[in-house]
């Protein structure tokens, strides 16, 4: 989600939605009140009690009152190495929420780690090994450390638990990348002003409880989202090399960043109609990537609109295609599991994409489930991310009105 509809690159645009804050509650006069705390519903006739749906069904889900917050953001999951139970990991205006979501018929909400500062909109986490790494936009905030193995062992839920650190290198953050493979995180969003323009900070996690600076890159300026990966894609030039990836507001960024200290730009690339660009995502085979612009709707009258980049030679990515929604909601976080992308599309739910065709250029709806029923309409209300990687199937759905929801496909 964009930090702020007010900055100035943006406020003719967004003048329809009001100069705020981006915190989620534009237009939501018309939304449905949430159910508090809903278990397992069945798809069946396009509902799932009050949420349209095909082909996936309610397992459970957390109202935001539950957590004590009033505004969900992202969403991420662990599953435990030991015990294989898992959990939902949801960030909150004032924390982070943990959910054993192992039971759906029983969602226990264990706690919640506070902000280390003040409450914001925005809140982001990710997971190397058995510990979470949460930033925010928070002033201040740096980015939280916390031993997700302590899960194991509640048994007063809810709890307020504490962190087992704190990185200060930065303050503020939009979001953070992690390279499961090297052990990196990359924290992006950070103050525009700072020593790397707001573009991405290398911060080594060898040490997972006491993270230390490795450097950064802020050649092409503020870096709103991204995706770090270690490349084994078809360009042989960067075979092992590991590659950032930046949404930068008015363009996309592609970087050598293996040598730390010697970050190498290898390409910058945009596209018509750019209005902001947002994030994307590498297919698994990474020759494409699948990247989505979150005011391309709002700006154009576009339905959601999905674009996808053929970087057969990262060094001259090319406009592959594009794929239109069934709706014209704003689309916002997306991620690719096997030849599925998972599109958390806001008012229009997670819309899950069969992209088995994608190099022949098809692309189709193979179901959905809405979390905001009262409109489809292009607003910054409904669901903020999606977390398709548990081995059960279950799907972690993060609701920014409504809370946390669990859904898996209808067998």
């Amino acid at each position: 989600m964009i930090k702020n509809k007010c900055y100035l690159l943006f406020v003719i645009t967004l003048i329809f939605y009001g100069c705020s804050s981006d915190d989620g509650n534009a237009d939501n006069n018309d939304q449905l009140d949430p159910e508090p705390s809903v278990g397992f519903t069945p798809c069946e006739n396009g509902m799932a009690g009050i949420y349209p749906c095909n082909a996936y069904d309610l397992l459970g889900s957390i109202s935001l009152s539950e957590f004590g917050a009033t505004a969900g953001n992202d969403v991420w999951g662990w599953t435990d190495p030991t015990t294989n139970k898992e959990y939902a990991l949801m960030g909150l205006d004032n924390a982070t929420a943990f959910v054993d979501i192992t039971d759906t018929d029983n969602l226990i909400y264990l706690g919640k780690l506070p902000s280390a500062t003040s409450s914001s909109s925005w809140r982001d986490i990710k997971v190397y090994q058995d510990h979470a790494y949460i930033v925010s936009e928070a002033d201040g905030h740096g980015m939280q450390v916390f031993d997700l193995t302590r899960l194991r062992n509640v048994t007063d839920a809810p709890k307020t638990f504490n962190a087992d650190g704190r990185y200060t290198g930065f303050g503020n953050a939009h979001n953070v990348v992690i390279n499961e493979d090297t052990g990196f995180a990359y924290p992006v969003g950070t103050a525009r002003d700072d020593e790397f323009n707001g573009g991405v900070h290398f911060v080594d996690l060898q040490d997972l409880k006491n993270p230390v600076s490795a450097g950064g890159y802020g050649m092409n300026g503020y870096s709103h989202d991204a995706q770090v990966i270690t490349y084994n894609g078809p360009d042989a030039d960067y075979a092992g090399a590991e590659i950032f990836i930046g949404a930068n507001e008015s363009q996309v960024a592609i970087v050598d960043i293996t040598n730390k200290g010697n970050p190498v730009a290898i390409s910058t690339f945009r596209y018509s109609n750019l209005a902001y660009t947002h994030q994307g995502w590498f297919t698994e085979d990474q020759r494409y990537f699948i990247f989505g612009d979150e005011l391309d709707e709002v700006n154009f009258g576009f339905d959601s609109r999905t674009l996808v980049f053929d970087l057969l030679d990262l060094d001259n990515p090319i406009l592959h295609t594009s794929y239109s929604g069934e709706t014209t909601a704003i689309d916002h976080n997306g991620y690719v599991k096997e030849d599925q992308y998972f599109l958390a599309n806001y008012r229009a739910g997670v819309r899950v994409l069969d992209i088995s065709g994608i190099a022949n250029k098809t692309i189709s709806e193979a179901g959905f489930f809405d979390t905001f029923p009262s409109s489809n309409s292009a607003g910054f209300d409904g669901v903020w991310s999606v977390y398709p990687y548990l081995a059960s199937g279950k799907i972690i759905v993060s609701d920014i009105d409504s809370g946390l929801f669990v859904i898996k496909k209808s067998e």
